[in-house]
Formats: structure tokens, C-alpha cells, sequence
């Protein structure tokens, strides 16, 4: 077996490093889509394009603009002096947030009673809106805080007992960094979108050129003749695997807390469901670019069914169920438990078990579509 499979494996190595568009396929373009995710794929906000229409202009007012102003969050743009102007910033998108303070806002505050401070926000990004909300919350909140604390110091009582001090912690990502996150799955879909299309591709292009009817003829298994096919696009995906990873580790910081040794094995079972579902794609192909669409009709899906930008848990139920289908999914859980977690096989099992029946499952009925094809 092993002397009819192994021309076959040179012939995939010479047909590779004789086209210099797939070398640029396979190394170059993933570590061009992990530098654009890290850059670009992040739920963080920074720097908030804000305007200020300070109506009462007092120092109390114009402490709680510079809490906002030195806070990172928020950058202040411009000082309105009226409700029409506030009204084109926001239409035309200039600023994200208005904060407005009314007039009498000091006032309210000697005389103990409610100041109204309203924040505008550009609400076409619900999700950017609703961040930003939440950070001028805090603002508001340690600013009230503060003033009340000053206010039963001048008085000379002692402060209520009984108070709460939330003290917080995240495990696993301290600063909440979204690129911890995201580029831990980007291994995931780049190695998923590569695999599929050379192997999908690669047996396409035997019927195109007219070689499988003389593969056909020869004394070789069609087991073996996949293997020869999808061996060198295995060991293209682990060394993309551990590329992207480099560029993640020492390009990113993102850390690595488990084992690498674990990953590879989790992307052996990874790389068996994908390259299974590009042989499928490849059956029912008759030209490359029936294969290529075939490929990214099942791609998109994918990823945004894996939970990589949208939760599951958020999901319909239906669509959930869907997702179990999906080894993007299970991957995805593996790669960032390593990744961030440094947990291991105890920890990562289910999601092991699940990419090993799915790509058995898919490569069984691969290599049965294929004999169909051959016969």
C-alpha cells in the first residue's frame, strides 16, 4: 500500500511547489487574515467620537466632562452650543455619543436632589450603543459616589455601615482583551477554509485534466488514492495551524496556557472532518469552480453558526440544534480552552469525542461517494 501511495504524495508536493499562486494560498494569506482579525475583529471600544453641551457650564459640570474625557473611553470632539447642531453630528455620523448637561445640574446637586445628565447615542450600532452606555453608567455612577462620600464628610457623619465593595476578577482573560479571543478562533476557520478548497479542488482537477481515467486503470484502492490526495493537505494544515499560532503568540501576546502537543492532536480530528467534507464537495463537482462554490456555500454557514462572532446561546433553538453538525464549533471551544484556559484532555473530551465521530462519520461516506464516482 505504502509503495503505491507514495508517488502519489510526491506528485501532490511537486504539483504544489511548481504553482507559485497556491504557496501564496497556503502561507502567506494566513498570516495576512490573522494580522486583518486581530486589527480589525474586535468588540472593544475605544475612543468615542463624543460632543458635550454643557448648558450649565459650572465646575460641577465640567468635572464629570473631564471624568469622561480621562477616562479612554471617550473622546471629546467638540463643544455644541445648540439642539440643532446636536442633531447633524449624530445624523451625519461625526460623533457616536452626546453627552448633554442641563442647566441648573450644579444647583440640583448643592441642593441634594437628582442632577439629569443625558447621554445621546447613535444607535444604528446597537451593540457599540449599548457598550457605551454601560461605560458612561460607570462614569455617572462613581461621580455620584464620590459626591455623596464628600457630602457626608462635610456633614460629619459617619458613613452607613453595611455597604457592599464589589471586587472584580476575570479569569483566564485579566484586561478583557476581544483579541485573546478572537485570534485563538481565527486558527479555526483560516485552517477550515484552506483545507476545503485544496481538497475539494485537488480531485476536481484529476477529472478536469483527464488523469482520473488513468488513475482509474492502475492497480491503486480508492482508500489509497485519497490518502495520497489529502495526506499533504493534512500536513498543510498543521504547519498553517502552528503559523497562525506563532503570529498570534509573538505578533499578538496572546497567551498560550496548554499544552501544543494537545492542539495538534485536537487538530488531527479537526482536519479529518474538513478535508472529509471537501472530498464530499469534490464528488459532486464536476469543474473546479462548481467546487469552489460548493466550498463557500458550506463555509459561511459554518462560521457563522460556530460561535466565533455570535453566541450559540443566543440562537433559536432550531439553529442551535444545527450547530451540533458543526465542527467548527467544537474546535473552536478546543482551540480558545487551550489557548486562554491551558485546560486539557479532562476539560476538552466532549468537544474530542464529538470532532472524532463527525470526522469518521464524514469520511466514511466520502470514500463510499468516491467509489461511486470511480465506478
Amino acid at each position: 500500500m505504502l509503495e503505491r501511495v507514495k508517488p502519489m504524495l510526491i506528485k501532490e508536493f511537486i504539483q504544489i511547489a511548481r504553482d507559485p499562486k497556491m504557496l501564496r494560498v497556503i502561507f502567506i494569506v494566513p498570516i495576512f487574515q490573522t494580522l486583518i482579525f486581530g486589527y480589525a475583529v474586535t468588540t472593544d471600544v475605544r475612543h468615542v467620537a463624543t460632543a458635550v453641551y454643557d448648558l450649565d457650564n459650572s465646575p460641577a459640570s465640567r468635572d464629570l466632562v473631564q471624568r469622561f474625557a480621562r477616562s479612554g473611553y471617550f473622546d471629546i470632539v467638540e463643544y455644541i452650543s445648540s439642539d440643532r447642531r446636536l442633531a447633524d453630528l449624530i445624523d451625519h455620523s461625526d460623533v457616536c455619543a452626546v453627552l448633554r448637561l442641563n442647566k441648573g445640574f450644579a444647583a440640583d446637586l448643592q441642593a441634594g436632589g437628582p442632577a439629569q445628565v443625558q447621554l445621546i447615542l447613535d444607535g444604528a450600532d446597537s451593540n457599540t450603543a449599548r457598550i457605551v452606555l454601560n461605560y458612561g453608567r460607570q462614569i455617572a455612577g462613581r461621580f455620584s459616589r464620590q459626591i455623596l462620600v464628600e457630602r457626608l464628610a462635610h456633614l460629619k457623619k459617619a458613613a452607613p455601615a453595611g455597604g457592599i465593595n464589589l471586587q472584580m476578577r476575570a479569569w483566564f482573560n485579566e484586561n478583557l482583551e476581544s483579541r485573546n479571543y478572537f485570534v485563538p478562533g481565527v486558527i479555526a476557520i483560516l485552517v477550515m477554509l484552506i483545507t476545503l478548497m485544496l481538497t475539494g479542488m485537488a480531485v476536481v482537477r484529476e477529472k478536469e485534466i483527464g488523469t482520473m481515467e488513468q488513475i482509474m486503470v492502475t492497480p491503486i484502492a480508492p482508500a489509497e488514492f485519497i490518502l495520497g490526495k489529502t495526506l499533504p493537505f493534512a500536513l498543510i494544515g498543521f504547519a498553517d495551524v502552528l503559523l497562525v499560532t506563532a503570529v498570534g503568540v509573538f505578533w499578538f501576546d496572546v497567551p498560550i496556557r496548554g499544552h501544543l502537543l494537545l492542539l495538534l492532536a485536537a487538530t488531527a480530528l479537526y482536519l479529518m472532518t474538513s478535508i472529509g467534507i471537501g472530498l464530499l464537495i469534490s464528488t459532486v463537482s464536476q469543474t473546479q469552480q462548481q467546487a469552489m462554490m460548493s466550498t463557500f456555500f458550506f463555509y459561511f454557514p459554518a462560521v457563522l453558526l460556530s460561535g466565533f462572532m455570535f453566541p450559540i446561546a443566543n440562537m433559536p433553538p432550531v439553529v442551535q440544534w444545527a450547530t451540533y453538525l458543526n465542527p467548527l464549533r467544537y474546535f473552536l471551544v478546543i482551540v480558545r480552552g487551550i489557548f486562554l484556559k491551558g485546560v486539557g484532555v479532562g476539560a476538552l473530551w466532549p468537544q474530542m469525542a464529538a470532532l472524532a465521530i463527525l470526522g469518521v462519520g464524514v469520511m466514511v461516506l466520502a470514500i463510499s461517494r468516491f467509489r461511486k464516482t470511480m465506478a
